[in-house]
């Protein structure tokens, strides 16, 4: 090949890849001075694989897993991984959020122990919880006949499904690798009150019971029926011993007591506080208990209630995914933090013929524009210690940090759709109901101090998503990259490259355009020369890191 064609084809590749440049998909779109610094880990809903990166979206450890997650994963303390599996289950699939075995994994992989919770009467869905005893906390449906719930006093022409799926809660000891006793349990269908049925033991005035769910409380629309409470998250205060759970049908988030034997917590007495496993507070939607208006209604199929842990600001308060589905003044999702009325007993005030507080929330987030923040379904937050909060919006994928101005600081789009990673510049695809198929049920943001990476290898390798050339435009949010110089450029046979490197630690690599490495090397001086002996003519580019700092430039070769 001449070399007036060669110059002519590589003319052609720099004009593509800078069309393709400027639209990047996935990836790291910004990375600012006032992100908290640290490492991202996520589980995409529809893959197998669970990821963590550094802050530059490049890869620092994966998991691989049989199944996909159901839904929710986390890095430990000691360094394990506590991951949900999707097992399929077939009895309850429509509902959204299966999964049916819980499993932990050591940091390289090699799974150490899995529970299966999974049957046609029961299965463990959505979330779990790690306890400081080492027990885990696990949702779960379970199977109400038709027989059954009209004897709980549920109004028939409510069972358009002939069945309901209430949700409780197992606590399970792990035993051996593949064994677990559960040694505590609460149902929600022990703390059911109704006005429908007079025949009925636990008929009543709902508004006169708000420490129990109406049983014929009319939920929002779900992909089952039967799906009534559709609980999304758990969490614990060790504090208090006490759970949180989030009901996205009923828009609620309630608080019980965990300090209870499992016969107390069938119950309406007992444990710390006295009651039982009735409910010790919920907020959200009053009307649920009978109280209020449509206007006294804050949550519209919220998830990702949790209490902010100690020692971050805001400790003590409720954080929370509002997604804002059938929120009055249109669709739109918000970050809803609570200050919920609880004294230094763990007891919760609440005024005689009232609902809940706090009348409203202490702190909001949303958009600039709310409509260009709305995801329908899953999603998280998490409060971070410099008071900033990363976000994950579920359905497309999209984690970002914003400061308590509001202002978006980090921001990264997951690259992992349910068939991989994909190349920089492809478009995400959708499913057949037009929905992203790279969701993510949460991220989480861990420091470096974080016990989970203490004596863990750390070094980053290339980004996630394929074609690792386009380095060139997510990278250049990185405030101080290093001086990097070609010549010359274009290049036959040899090519110089020179670059700063303070650290004498510089490490060199060059990609062809199809995301492959072609040369790889270590350096402690500021000059390289690089020989193509063999390399057909083209484009490349050359990429520099020295000390977590990056450039990369384009180079043509023509011979």
């Amino acid at each position: 090949m001449n070399k007036n064609v060669c110059i002519a084809i590589a003319l052609l590749l720099i004009m593509s890849m800078c069309t393709f440049s400027q639209d990047q998909t996935v990836g790291l779109f910004t990375n600012e001075a006032g992100a908290f610094q640290g490492y991202t880990f996520f589980a995409p809903t529809r893959y197998k694989t669970t990821y963590l990166i550094d802050m530059q979206g490049r890869l620092v450890q994966k998991w691989e897993s049989d199944y996909t997650p159901g839904l929710s994963a986390y890095l430990l303390e000691n360094g394990k991984l506590l991951r949900t599996l999707n097992m399929n289950n077939q009895k309850f699939k429509l509902a959204g959020g299966s999964g049916g075995r819980v499993q932990i994994m050591e940091w390289d992989g090699t799974v150490v122990w899995e529970y299966e919770y999974s049957s046609d009467q029961y299965c463990q869905h959505h979330d779990v919880e790690m306890l400081p005893n080492g027990n885990v906390l696990m949702i779960a449906w379970e199977l109400k006949d038709r027989t059954e719930c009209i004897d709980a006093g549920r109004d028939p022409s409510m069972l358009l499904d002939n069945e309901l799926w209430p949700d409780h809660i197992i606590e399970v000891q792990p035993n051996g690798a593949t064994g677990g006793t559960i040694v505590w349990e609460w149902h929600i269908w022990d703390h059911l009150v109704q006005d429908y049925d007079s025949q009925k033991d636990n008929y009543g005035v709902v508004k006169e019971h708000p420490e129990l769910l109406d049983v014929n409380y009319e939920t929002s629309s779900n992909k089952a029926d039967a799906d009534w409470n559709h609980t999304n998250a758990i969490d614990y205060n060790e504090e208090f011993d006490q759970v949180l759970i989030t009901l996205h049908d009923m828009n609620e988030i309630f608080v019980i007591d965990h300090s209870t034997t499992t016969e107390e917590a069938a119950g309406h007495s007992g444990g710390t506080y006295g009651k039982g496993g009735d409910i010790l507070y919920r907020w959200g939607n009053p009307i649920v208990y009978g109280m209020g208006t449509s206007s006294d209604r804050k949550f519209f199929l919220q998830h990702d209630a949790h209490w902010i842990e100690s020692g971050l600001p805001g400790a003590g308060n409720i954080l929370v995914f509002n997604n804002g589905v059938g929120r009055v003044g249109g669709n739109y999702s918000s970050i809803d933090e609570i200050v919920p009325p609880v004294d230094n007993n763990g007891s919760y005030l609440l005024q005689a013929n009232s609902a809940f507080g706090p009348d409203e929330q202490e702190w909001l987030y949303v958009a600039d524009n709310p409509a260009d923040f709305y995801a329908v379904r899953i999603s998280g937050a998490q409060r971070l210690a410099n008071g900033n909060t990363i976000i994950c919006s579920g359905p497309e994928g999209r984690f970002f940090e914003i400061t308590p101005d509001n202002e978006i600081v980090w921001e990264y789009v997951n690259p992992v759709t349910n068939n991989g990673p994909l190349s920089q510049g492809d478009p995400i695809p959708v499913d057949g109901n037009g929905q992203p198929t790279n969701g993510a049920f949460r991220c989480y943001r861990y420091a470096p101090d974080y016990p989970g990476l203490a004596g863990h290898d750390l070094t980053p390798g290339d980004p996630i998503e394929l074609d690792p050339w386009v380095v060139v435009k997510h990278e250049s949010v990185v405030k101080n990259e290093i001086g990097l110089h070609i010549s010359p450029n274009p290049f036959n046979i040899k090519i110089n490259i020179y670059f700063d490197n303070p650290k004498n630690n510089a490490q060199v690599k060059i990609f062809s355009i199809d995301g492959k490495e072609l040369f790889s090397k270590n350096v402690k001086h500021s000059h390289l020369t690089w020989k193509t002996d063999g390399v057909p003519c083209g484009v490349y580019v050359v990429r520099v890191e020295v000390d977590g700092m990056f450039s990369s430039k384009h180079i043509n070769l023509v011979k």
